[in-house]
């Protein structure tokens, strides 16, 4: 197997398990995440994204579908419950990363907005949402900021 490949597996089985700590070992210190409503730089805001996601019932699955010595795609298939909303979603997502030194250093997730949207918010706002980029990014950093106000251990000096 790839060492890369080995990263990732302990990056999903470890979100799979809800172990925020494994998954954050995966990462570089200046790692990048970006996805359809976050952009975070730095492990500690990863981390910390992680850990919030982690709290819920989220269930994962995963198919790497290349890997090299610098870069990986995954497909990526999440369930869980949206908790804004109480609502189940069943989300596909293309994963792109790169690597330095046996670490992820960028993460770039996407998925159809338009359909996760629908299926997490419904209704106007989720035709917004959909379709509305900065809505997502908002309400995304918002929602972080509030985990991390309650998780000291995230806020950075």
């Amino acid at each position: 197997m790839h060492p890369h490949s080995e990263v990732l597996t302990r990056l999903f089985t470890a979100l799979d398990r809800h172990d925020h700590e494994a998954m954050a070992a995966c990462y570089a210190e200046h790692a990048s995440f970006r996805d359809i409503a976050f952009k975070l730089e730095g492990r500690t805001r990863i981390h910390a994204m992680w850990h919030m996601i982690c709290e819920g019932d989220i269930r994962t699955s995963f198919k790497i579908d290349e890997v090299d010595d610098r870069t990986a795609f995954v497909t990526v298939v999440d369930d869980y419950t949206f908790t804004a909303k109480g609502r189940k979603v069943h989300n596909v997502i293309q994963s792109r990363f790169r690597f330095k030194d046996g670490s992820i250093v960028e993460q770039q997730d996407s998925c159809d907005t338009r359909k996760w949207a629908s299926m997490a918010i419904g209704g106007v706002g989720g035709f917004l949402a959909g379709r509305i980029s900065l809505l997502r990014g908002a309400k995304a950093r918002r929602t972080l900021d509030t985990f991390i106000g309650t998780h000291p251990q995230y806020r950075e000096s």
